[in-house]
């Protein structure tokens, strides 16, 4: 393909437009997967809507432990790039791939031997557990293929290639669609397999989705990877993936875990509760795929400009990226909240799912400026090595605030769905603010990977 010969965009100025929008039709593409693979189970029934949901809470857990060197690598990376290290960058991605390949196995195997274990945490309803069983065997299974699909993704976008990605998730998107449409409704002479299907789909796009992107990251290395590479890896680089990676996907963790947890409270209040949070998050995806963008995007940007010394562009950098994200997060939000009842109607016909759905998207409004802070400072100050600081900030938070008050307003207090959503806009606004009053600290300037390798200046 012809955009595979463009030059390194290391070796131009770079911008945060020029990284970030391919990174928000990425997210968008990302966001419109998951949001397609609802809608057309939805034709089954909203029980399987419900089942998957709860499955895909399991699904994300596992993306946050893949995560770690996905994330950890591509900041190590991005770092090297701006010192102009291209020999460091190739044994970073090797490191990297060789971790991810083996933790993947790992997990694929943990999670299709003891799936039933994990169904029973959830306390579904027998045709509930059925339906998310099978969809766990097919898609558990092959979970490693995703651990390695976001490891040399990282890899890539660490690089300033995010064009490469949006293209490979464009194209996982196809392959997803047409799965799901063989598969659900029969077309062409495929048989009707219902959940089955869609978790034959999503195994099958990834499978290939890890090919492709193995191909352009290896005509994307200007120093290429030689087989007997993989066979030696380097505990200095490990430990600085590890640096990075670990204290993020402890961030991570500590969130999808305290999701899985707020998850179990809803399953106490019912199928139709479940089915109106696996809708309404996915229709608030789409207020929070921008600030996703720009947070990799500084991600990149920051790491790329303190691994060349540029300190104090770094700094005011992270404050533009923020003030933008923040306004297009809040006027999305603010469309999808007044249009949330037809929107809500596309997957469901029930009047209970849909009225309470629309409130909790209006609360969404009011949720996204805090998850934006979060999201967008986050990136910024683990692009800059400081990566310790959200982990413990987060832990407090998510569990002393998000967990323990979703459970009093929601449970004890019987305010169910919204009086969770009140919790977890409480958490995300304190989160945000102590991220921004430690960014403007200035603390992270100390935690900067490669300052050590190199003269730091500042701009």
């Amino acid at each position: 393909m012809s955009h595979l010969t463009n030059n390194p965009p290391s070796k131009k100025k770079i911008t945060l437009l020029a990284i970030t929008w391919p990174l928000f039709i990425e997210a968008f593409l990302q966001t419109f997967m998951r949001i397609a693979d609802i809608f057309m189970l939805s034709f089954v029934s909203d029980e399987a809507v419900a089942a998957i949901g709860v499955v895909n809470q399991i699904m994300m857990f596992t993306f946050v432990l893949f995560n770690f060197t996905a994330m950890g690598s591509g900041v190590v990376i991005a770092q090297f790039v701006g010192a102009k290290k291209p020999k460091e960058v190739s044994i970073t991605i090797t490191n990297a791939m060789v971790l991810n390949l083996a933790f993947g196995l790992f997990i694929s195997g943990l999670i299709v031997i003891f799936r039933e274990p994990f169904l029973i945490l959830f306390n579904l309803e027998d045709h509930l557990i059925e339906y998310a069983n099978i969809y766990l065997l097919i898609v558990g299974g092959t979970l490693f293929t995703q651990a390695m699909v976001m490891t040399m993704s990282s890899a890539l976008q660490a690089q300033g290639y995010t064009k490469d990605v949006m293209y490979l998730v464009l194209g996982m998107n196809i392959l997803n669609i047409i799965g799901n449409y063989l598969f659900i409704f029969g077309a062409l002479g495929f048989p009707q397999l219902g959940v089955m299907g869609v978790a034959i789909a999503t195994a099958v796009s990834r499978g290939i989705a890890m090919i492709v992107v193995c191909i352009i990251l290896y005509k994307r290395i200007e120093i290429k990877i030689k087989l007997k590479d993989y066979f030696h890896l380097k505990k200095e680089y490990i430990k600085k993936i590890m640096g990075i990676g670990v204290p993020a996907a402890g961030e991570h963790l500590s969130h999808s875990l305290s999701q899985l947890i707020i998850t179990v409270f809803i399953t106490l209040l019912g199928a139709n509760a479940l089915a109106t949070r696996v809708y309404t998050q996915n229709l608030m995806n789409f207020m929070t795929v921008f600030s996703v963008s720009v947070a990799k995007g500084m991600q990149i940007m920051i790491g790329q400009l303190v691994g060349a010394g540029k300190i104090e562009e770094a700094y005011r950098q992270m404050f533009k990226g923020l003030r933008v994200s923040i306004v297009i997060a809040l006027s999305i939000g603010t469309i999808i909240a007044f249009f949330s009842e037809s929107l809500l109607g596309i997957f469901t016909d029930d009047a209970e799912i849909i009225a309470l759905g629309s409130i909790l998207l209006f609360l969404g409004v009011i949720l996204e400026p805090g998850r934006t802070f979060n999201l967008v400072i986050i990136s910024s100050l683990r692009a800059a090595g400081d990566a310790r600081f959200p982990v413990v900030v987060g832990i407090i938070s998510m569990w002393g605030v998000s967990v323990t008050l979703a459970y009093i307003f929601g449970i004890s207090l019987g305010f169910g769905l919204i009086g969770i959503w009140i919790a977890i806009i409480l958490d995300e606004w304190l989160r945000g603010i102590l991220m921004f009053f430690r960014w403007r600290s200035r603390k992270w300037e100390q935690k900067i990977l490669v300052e050590d390798e190199k003269e730091v200046i500042s701009s």
